[in-house]
């Protein structure tokens, strides 16, 4: 079997709530999401998608993995996509850096490897743990009042994991985590996620603030050091997110013990092959992780959920499910949250379809010559 042909498709996905809205002023209205194709010769074709946040969260931007992934296409051309590890090195000899843009790319290839084993993803990632599991709920940054109402709302549909996004103002930010604490249930977990937004100085006198609050800390400061510096400071469990990005960030912080948890985004890491080695090196080690990826829709939210099925329960943190975030379909037979929980699909592959009638036409196209 042969990679012969590999197209992408642009889709826009607007948002439920309108906008999204996160640490610095940064926020965003209408996600930007790209769709691959990877057609084989054999008549398999597999499925990925990639949305970066915007390019202020990462360093990633949708327009540029469209640029990446035809780059990389040609080098693809010809390669068996059931030996992931043979096209992650591929990828990886062709174009330094840039896991975001391989992200979709590897996906696809996972979802051939299913098809080709007539096997979920979910299974060929570990195996399925238990019916389903437990699902966070992201609230976009606003005044102390307006996220505590959210956050009521989303308890009403079954969620009991709350992500607060702060990383403004220091007193503010003080202020929403302890209106949305005073109002949790026993069971609930409150995140506050400043997603680097605070300076080492402003991050230690929060989590002083805050030190008789039952809150988790997440990624405080930009750099991996300042962070580190946060969580000697305090006495809060301590999540790191934006800085870990390989395997290799996740033995330094395992050496420094500078994290209970990390967040692995699957496109930062570069897709699926890179995720599962981070997700069972953070098992050996003991390490909760919540799991998923920067945004994304119906493909996306599949892939997360073969991840985190596949993952020992008690070392489950947390997962989302981003497709119930916006409000365009992009694939039939993507997972649907119940009552604050998801379950990975059983079909062969992702288990996904997606609808080209919404997607359109592609904005790549590479085949065999």
């Amino acid at each position: 079997m042969k990679i012969s042909r590999i197209t992408a498709y642009r889709v826009e996905l607007p948002l439920h709530e309108g906008s999204y809205k996160w640490s610095g002023g940064h926020s965003v209205t209408v996600f930007d999401s790209t769709v691959v194709a990877v057609e084989t010769d054999a008549g398999i074709t597999g499925y990925g998608e990639v949305c970066p946040l915007g390019p202020a969260y990462l360093p990633a931007y949708a327009a540029g993995a469209r640029t990446g992934i035809a780059e990389l296409a040609p080098s693809l051309i010809g390669l068996d996509p059931t030996e992931t590890g043979v096209i992650n090195r591929r990828m990886d000899h062709a174009m330094r850096g840039h896991p975001y843009v391989k992200s979709a790319l590897d996906m696809a290839c996972w979802d051939i490897l299913g098809k080709v084993s007539g096997q979920s993803l979910v299974k060929l990632l570990g195996g399925r743990y238990g019916e389903d599991f437990a699902l966070y709920r992201a609230i976009s940054q606003e005044s102390p009042e307006t996220m505590a109402a959210m956050v009521e709302k989303y308890r009403s549909e079954g969620y009991t994991k709350f992500q607060l996004k702060v990383g403004g103002s220091p007193d503010e930010d003080i202020a929403r985590i302890q209106a949305v604490a005073a109002l949790l249930h026993t069971g609930d977990v409150l995140v506050a996620d400043a997603n680097t937004g605070w300076t080492q100085h402003q991050a230690i006198r929060v989590a002083q603030a805050v030190r008789d609050v039952d809150v988790y800390l997440e990624q405080p400061c930009e750099r991996y050091e300042e962070c580190l510096a946060v969580r000697n400071h305090t006495n809060r469990p301590f999540i790191l997110d934006e800085v870990i990005d390989d395997v290799s960030m996740v033995l330094r912080g395992a050496a420094d013990r500078a994290m209970d948890i990390i967040n692995l985004k699957i496109s930062k890491v570069g897709g699926l092959t890179k995720a599962r080695q981070i997700r069972d090196l953070c098992v050996s080690l003991g390490i909760a992780l919540t799991i998923e990826d920067t945004w994304g829709g119906d493909i996306i939210t599949a892939a997360i959920s073969h991840l985190a099925h596949s993952t020992p329960p008690e070392l489950l943190f947390s997962s989302t499910d981003f497709n119930s975030y916006v409000t365009l379909s992009i694939a039939e037979g993507a997972p649907q949250r119940t009552s604050g929980r998801l379950a990975a699909p059983t079909g062969p592959g992702l288990g996904i379809t997606p609808r080209f009638e919404v997607l359109g036409s592609p904005v790549l196209d590479v085949k065999v010559s």
